[in-house]
């Protein structure tokens, strides 16, 4: 086999020692779950968006509360995260409402403690596999830089019986050592920047969230003066 069918990538991975194959094979089941996480989550934010303005539209729009909730209540299997939130809040307050000599105050208290409690398990939501980005990220390209020194390593172990050593001799090696680095940069450049991109819609989306919070408590803080 001459130089050039050496240096052929195919060549290259097929005879790289049995560590750097096992780096190699490591980053690009790492990189496919990251790309798998990375499409389920741009799917589910924009989802979340979409939901999220829908339902902000309703609640604006001057319809009634009570109808509002009725209707988050039937479909409560396929609303968003805002509209399970407002259900959340305004569940609790209903609730305390018809008990007898509850203070307005308590009845906005027990909803906001409801309405954060469900923001709390729909950030968690949002947020899942968030992690798995950032550790993608941050530790593939220095996995794939140790399959890179064990490759350079021990392509020069193996010009230890030879008398004569030759760039053509020790490219090979060097070449398919390398690979291991490219693949971890293929793994973690696209889960920094998903990372990055997703934690700022994410942020976004909880700013909205808590926004809304606040507002619904003064809309509740009305409701429960006037009863």
């Amino acid at each position: 086999m001459n130089v050039t069918q050496d240096m052929d990538l195919w060549n290259l991975v097929m005879n790289a020692s049995v560590v750097v194959k096992a780096v190699m094979l490591l980053l690009l089941a790492v990189s496919f779950m990251s790309w798998m996480f990375i499409f389920r989550k741009w799917f589910a934010i924009r989802s979340t968006r979409a939901q999220t303005e829908q339902f902000e539209r309703e609640f604006w729009s001057g319809n009634d509360i009570n109808a509002l909730y009725q209707g988050s209540v039937n479909a409560r299997h396929s609303i968003g995260s805002l509209e399970r939130i407002f259900e959340a809040g305004f569940r609790e307050f209903t609730k305390l409402r018809g008990q007898r000599g509850t203070e307005p105050s308590v009845m906005v208290d027990g909803a906001r403690r409801a309405m954060h409690a469900t923001y709390q398990r729909e950030m968690d939501m949002l947020e899942r596999h968030l992690a798995f980005l950032a550790s993608t990220g941050s530790v593939s390209p220095y996995v794939g830089l140790f399959g890179t020194v064990w490759g350079i390593m021990h392509a020069f172990r193996s010009l230890a019986s030879v008398q004569q050593a030759t760039l053509a001799q020790v490219a090979p090696g060097i070449a398919e050592a390398l690979i291991a680095t490219a693949i971890g940069l293929f793994a973690a450049i696209p889960a920094v920047v998903a990372y990055n991109r997703f934690s700022h819609d994410i942020d976004r989306i909880a700013i909205r969230f808590e926004s809304f919070m606040e507002e619904f408590s003064n809309v509740l803080q009305r409701q429960a003066v006037i009863r």
